[in-house]
């Protein structure tokens, strides 16, 4: 953004290579936020915003290089937050957010993530990465934001962005399954299947407040699948393996090893006492965020690779592991349109939100209406939605339908499987007057 900061009067804003793309109402959103979406849509409406001179709606999509004009005024009611202010940050913060930091560019800042500090703020935790990102803001810059998340207990690569268009950029390749996130595990025995796929979907567990996940294959259950790869083995006490996630659900990497029998080492909460190994090998999960590859705004490829901590390297040792034997070679990773990252994530979302919905669905379409009963179901049977329990005299038709079916496929058996002529109905007793046979004798005339 550039351009003058006089809400008094109108200003004008040259569109930057980092907003070339986004809606109006977004752009506002970044680089203006003390002026509030219902003012923008009343300038819009008015014809007071220009673009290049015309003017534009709050859904307009912006290009590098247009001239964005403004109206004075604008500016927020008491209240309302504008940008907000850096924090103070103390001496040794700024210290463990420096150390942390693996490369850095225009659009991104990556971190190697020491195990035990959560990514995000929550109940009970105050110390966390997104508290540290105004260490990395420059002086007139945007705030660094967080793209995508670690457990506390893992440790490893962690993508932050330094810009609102990097932020948009980097979130669309996690969202749209391009970016590569490769997970350094130890974990406890060895699988048999040395090169597997886990494909179990998940839910979060009832009665832990969303803090645990668990296996659910029924309708609520989201898909998940995780590739994994048998670097080496300790005996059959112990292996070290390479996690792909395919999927980014909570915990997902925990969850699937747990479910096949194998829990990481030191993850208690889904691998219970199994869990941890005897001898002097740490009881920390060793779970490690190793490398991340994934597409760069600026056309490149940002391929980075965090070393491992203290505890993880040490029980590498212990087992007699060599961490250069670790990296095993990956496919290339295959550029993919916007477009086409943006269709593939809008129909990922779409998927999820038609399974949620399904539920309610089902649910309101069993329900009985308000002071019935709902009719039993007879087992075997499925009952579509909106069909009615059948009464007895629904049941007295079907049985003389099926009667006189099975009569007109034995007739016509009889009849070399040529179809039987009756007579119609005449209402009186008795029956209709048979017909005169069409072969065979001569018609005589009745005796009178």
């Amino acid at each position: 953004m550039t351009g003058p900061g006089n809400a008094d009067d109108v200003r004008q804003f040259t569109v930057v290579k980092d907003d070339d793309g986004v809606r109006l109402d977004r752009w506002f959103k970044r680089n203006l936020p003390t002026v509030g979406f219902a003012t923008v849509s009343r300038w819009a409406r008015t014809g007071q915003l220009r673009v290049d001179g015309k003017r534009a709606d709050v859904d307009t999509r912006l290009e590098k290089g247009q001239v964005l004009r403004v109206p004075p005024g604008g500016s927020a009611p008491a209240g309302i937050k504008g940008t907000r202010p850096k924090k103070p940050l103390t001496e040794e913060q700024i210290a463990l957010a420096e150390s942390m930091v693996l490369t850095q560019d225009r659009a991104a800042i990556v971190l190697n993530k020491p195990p035990g500090l959560a990514t995000q703020g929550g109940s009970g935790t105050h110390e966390h990465v997104d508290g540290l990102l105004d260490a990395y803001a420059e002086e007139k810059g945007p705030r660094p934001r967080l793209v995508h998340r670690l457990d506390k207990d893992t440790s490893g690569v962690l993508l932050i962005a330094r810009t609102p268009g990097s932020a948009a950029f980097f979130s669309k390749r996690f969202s749209g399954r391009t970016a590569r996130k490769i997970y350094w595990a130890l974990i406890t025995g060895v699988p048999d299947v040395k090169d597997g796929l886990i494909e179990l979907p998940l839910a979060k567990q009832p009665g832990t407040g969303g803090e645990k996940m668990m296996v659910d294959e029924s309708e609520h259950g989201q898909s998940a699948r995780t590739r994994y790869r048998v670097i080496g083995r300790a005996g059959n006490s112990a292996c070290w393996v390479e996690l792909q996630p395919l999927t980014g659900r909570t915990h997902q990497l925990r969850v699937h090893m747990a479910a096949i029998g194998h829990p990481i080492v030191g993850d208690g909460k889904y691998g219970g006492q199994a869990a941890f190994l005897t001898g002097s090998i740490s009881r920390k999960m060793h779970l490690h965020a190793r490398r991340l590859r994934i597409e760069h705004p600026e056309g490149d490829l940002l391929d980075v690779t965090a070393p491992l901590p203290d505890h993880f390297a040490a029980s590498m040792a212990q087992l007699g592991f060599e961490e250069a034997d670790g990296d095993l070679p990956l496919e290339p990773v295959k550029l993919i349109p916007d477009k086409v990252i943006e269709k593939r994530a809008a129909k990922a979302h779409a998927k999820e939100y038609r399974k949620e919905r399904r539920g309610e669905r089902r649910k309101r379409i069993d329900a009985p209406p308000s002071g019935r009963t709902a009719p039993k179901a007879r087992a075997g049977v499925k009952k579509g939605p909106g069909s009615k329990a059948p009464t007895g005299t629904d049941l007295a038709r079907a049985s003389a339908g099926r009667a006189s079916a099975e009569r007109n496929a034995a007739e016509r058996s009889a009849n070399g499987g040529k179809p039987v002529r009756r007579a119609p109905a005449t209402g009186k007793s008795g029956g209709s007057k048979p017909k005169a046979p069409t072969s065979g004798a001569p018609r005589r005339s009745p005796r009178g």
